[in-house]
């Protein structure tokens, strides 16, 4: 597996899209966090702020309670490697003035918090934005800002149930399920960092800052994109169907030894399914004629796909260029040798809060020039309170009777 490391202090390393830009990052849990994350790897200079009584509660979750005791949980290692740790309590007057003073220089403040939650603090996107014209503020709510269910507050498991993700995962003699992983907060950072990236882009163009409502419903929605037009134009509610996708040659089977999910999806591939199982009077020259077949040919794939394992027929099928792939557990996954030429994970040779080396996820991309890296990890708690207010004009003074005063 090909694993970026931390660089060498000296070393020259290309201009990456976001150096020069701050990012004051307000968020918890897991989209705003992963919203900066992609900020910070492409080069902005992201200080996360907490506060130092009530953390950010990703500290505290993750595989490991040894971790999760000292507040360096594994789920928040996952994505805030690049970022600095101010621990600052918001709720006390001389702390939102270090934040003001922040805002001053900023580019960026995204938060995630309910609803006016920082409004009531006197820093809302208006309050801020007063302090700074250029300033793009993004707020990621799960409802967004206006509409009757502004004021409720969601977490992604909640939104999946209600946005109708979770009543079409499952089978249908089966409860409703869950995605297994968060994807709809994924989602919603990445819909924030590209909103963010759009608004810096604007910004350029027109000197002007300004607001981003963000809502994970919203993002919910369009990753629904084609239920929603089907529903819309036709009325067809989608239904529940499990493993099952339109056609026969698009489902999960079992093999001799485990699972394997055929997806020949247009008429090309389920032809060369058939030829490769030697039987192509079976392929269908249309859509309609696999629909309406679709029982039967399911019955006949089941039998087949049982008179090989699965890697065999992965290996076969493939070599005949139809879609096939077995199906995997994650230490699997991150043992596959296609990973040995991608850079989707950067290693940690020396986590602080392990002791030793780690891996987190870096990015589904790279550029030609510039692209994502990782130079640092996961900061403890207030671990950079000093180098920020010094470089704000704080001294030694100050900074200790800011301690005591449980402002940081």
């Amino acid at each position: 597996m090909q694993i970026v490391t931390d660089a060498v202090p000296g070393e020259w390393t290309p201009v990456r899209p976001f150096e020069g830009i701050m990012v004051l990052d307000i968020t918890h849990v897991l989209a705003g966090p992963f919203a900066t994350y992609q900020l910070a790897t492409l080069g902005a200079e992201v200080i996360k702020v907490e506060n130092p009584q009530d953390c950010d509660q990703s500290r505290h979750t993750g595989a490991s309670p040894e971790l999760n005791q000292s507040e360096m949980g594994t789920n928040f290692l996952a994505q805030n490697s690049n970022k600095r740790s101010l621990a600052l309590n918001l709720k006390l007057p001389k702390g939102r003035a270090i934040l003001e003073d922040l805002v001053r220089r900023a580019d960026v403040l995204v938060e995630n918090f309910r609803t006016h939650a920082m409004d009531n603090l006197g820093l809302g996107a208006q309050d801020l934005r007063a302090i700074n014209p250029r300033l793009i503020y993004c707020s990621i709510t799960g409802f967004g800002h206006g509409g009757p269910r502004a004021a409720q507050t969601a977490y992604d498991h909640a939104i999946q149930a209600m946005s109708g993700i979770l009543a079409v995962t499952g089978t249908p003699d089966g409860e409703a399920v869950k995605a297994g992983a968060p994807v709809v907060d994924y989602a919603t950072g990445m819909m924030a960092a590209f909103a963010i990236a759009s608004a810096l882009f604007h910004r350029e163009r027109t000197g002007e800052g300004q607001t981003i409502d963000l809502a994970m419903l919203d993002t919910a929605l369009l990753l629904q994109s084609a239920q929603i037009t089907g529903y819309t134009a036709i009325g067809k509610e989608p239904a529940r169907r499990g493993n099952k996708h339109n056609y026969a040659s698009q489902n999960l089977y079992a093999t001799r030894d485990g699972q394997i999910m055929l997806a020949a999806s247009n008429t090309r591939e389920q032809t060369r399914l058939f030829e490769a199982l030697g039987y192509p009077d079976r392929a269908n020259k249309s859509y309609q004629e696999r629909a309406a077949g679709y029982d039967e040919e399911q019955a006949f794939l089941a039998r087949i796909m049982l008179e090989k394992t699965a890697q065999e027929w992965e290996d076969y099928l493939q070599s005949r260029r139809v879609p096939a792939l077995r199906v995997r557990a994650l230490p699997e996954v991150l043992r596959d040798t296609q990973l040995k030429s991608r850079t989707v994970l950067h290693e940690h040779p020396h986590m602080p809060a392990l002791g030793g080396a780690a891996s987190v996820p870096l990015s589904a991309f790279t550029l030609e020039h510039g692209g994502p890296s990782i130079e640092f990890p996961p900061p403890r708690l207030g671990q950079h309170n000093v180098e920020i207010l010094e470089s704000l004009g704080y001294g030694q003074a100050a900074i200790l009777a800011l301690q005591a005063e449980r402002v940081i």
